[in-house]
């Protein structure tokens, strides 16, 4: 955890704008594999397999999107690692911000 990191204004609404965009596009990559699956659902077990799906993703987005200061350069950079956010949504960060996200960007490729 980051305890010891300051965010200014300006970087508080770098973060945010970058948080909320990947949030956004994330629950629009669930909601579009959830319209494919209920596309071709046939049969109830169907409606269950539909519903684990929800419930998982639900687990994960909840886990992942915690946008408490002292644990936000490791939730961008899980986002960067994942592709939810690029370089370009962050530039404004400082270095203290930027240099922590890469490498924890580094770090979830790796997984």
């Amino acid at each position: 955890m980051d305890k010891d990191v300051t965010w200014s204004k300006t970087e508080k609404a770098v973060a945010r704008k970058a948080y909320d965009e990947a949030y956004r596009k994330e629950c629009a990559a669930i909601l579009a594999q959830l319209r494919e699956m209920a596309a071709v659902a046939h049969e109830p077990r169907d409606i269950w397999h539909i519903h684990d799906l929800l419930t998982e993703r639900r687990r994960d987005t909840d886990l992942k999107y915690d946008y408490r200061y002292s644990v936000l350069t490791h939730v961008l950079g899980r986002l960067l690692a994942e592709g939810w956010i690029d370089l370009p949504d962050i530039a404004d960060l400082r270095e203290d911000k930027l240099e922590p996200i890469k490498r924890m960007a580094d770090t979830y490729a790796g997984l």
